[in-house]
């Protein structure tokens, strides 16, 4: 795999080349090859970065080398929010990001992490399949991105420094990070707990020094990014799912030729289902081994007192400009 620039030659060499509108219209048959670059903010050995690796390799092979796909990882090139500015204005080809940052430009998505909506990610994955997906696909086209496929973010819990989240009462005055996302925001708040936002990259050091008492993530996500390290508390909560949209820019398309957009779309769905069954895999997985490591404690709370404290997030969700959708999406969801 090509080795990255950093992330500061990454942005001048970004900012060049949209300063530069002949770099674009090089024909394609003048080329050799194209590369492009996928950004994305998960850990090594997570199942979004496995799956952007197999991805790449799928390109790669069924392109015959025509097409390259470089990957950075880790917020190599910025915060979820930011790629999305990237990927926007063409300096970024693909990511594979995250359902709250991605709500900033199109908030129907946050409707995907309703309070409780889904008990596991086979039936968000099988809702976003249909209607629900094809809005959410025109939306995001809108503002100059391509849906690929809709990854896993996973079924989320809590973790925190301080005690075991039993009830929403033990919430009260923890100071828990959520990423940007309007969703997350309204459920902790709805359960008592003083809610900032802070950058995934920055989430361990802000926890290991006390800027937020805890957090919520996947148990995929906590593990890989070693959370639990500064976090011993976790709490299966389960209080929402989240998708991963893995999206292209409108720019990157016209890169490509249409034989070759045709395979980074098949790609993307094949590398997709690796994904979700790696994050399937890991739930199970990852549970047993928290459990039994004695430097962690792991709860299982009755989560019908959470359900009862957030119930009025769908109300007010219904009552946004787009409510029309958010009652679409709730009334598709499986009734548990």
């Amino acid at each position: 795999m090509t080795r990255l620039p950093d992330r500061r030659q990454f942005m001048k060499t970004a900012a060049a080349t949209l300063a530069s509108p002949a770099i674009l219209t090089v024909p394609l048959s003048a080329q050799a090859a194209v590369t492009l670059t996928l950004g994305h903010g998960a850990a090594p050995g997570n199942p979004r970065t496995l799956a952007a690796e197999y991805f790449a390799k799928l390109v790669s092979d069924r392109t015959k080398g025509a097409l390259a796909i470089k990957i950075a990882g880790s917020e190599q090139l910025g915060s979820d929010a930011s790629m999305l500015t990237s990927l926007r204005t063409g300096a970024l080809d693909l990511t594979a990001n995250s359902q709250g940052a991605a709500s900033a430009l199109v908030p129907e998505i946050g409707a995907l992490g309703l309070p409780f909506l889904f008990a596991s990610s086979e039936p968000a994955v099988k809702l976003l399949d249909g209607p629900v997906g094809a809005e959410l696909a025109r939306k995001f086209e809108a503002v100059n991105m391509v849906p690929l496929d809709w990854w896993d973010n996973g079924i989320r819990h809590t973790t925190n420094s301080k005690r075991p989240i039993n009830s929403p009462a033990d919430l009260n005055g923890l100071k828990i990070r959520t990423p940007p996302d309007p969703m997350t925001v309204d459920i902790f708040q709805a359960m008592g707990a003083a809610t900032q936002q802070i950058a995934f990259g920055e989430l361990y050091v802000a926890l290991q020094q006390g800027v937020v008492d805890g957090q919520e993530n996947p148990l995929a996500n906590i593990h890989s990014a070693k959370l639990f390290e500064v976090n011993r508390f976790i709490s299966i909560t389960g209080h929402k799912w989240e998708s991963t949209p893995f999206l292209m820019s409108q720019i990157a398309t016209r890169k490509v030729k249409p034989d070759q957009l045709a395979i980074i779309k098949d790609a993307a769905k094949e590398a997709g289902v690796l994904q979700r069954k790696l994050m399937a895999e890991s739930d199970s997985k990852l549970l047993g081994e928290f459990k039994a490591n004695s430097k962690v404690s792991v709860n299982e709370p009755d989560r019908g007192p959470f359900r009862a404290a957030t119930a009025g997030v769908l109300t007010a969700w219904k009552a946004k400009p787009f409510g029309a959708f958010v009652a679409q999406v709730a009334e598709a969801a499986p009734k548990s």
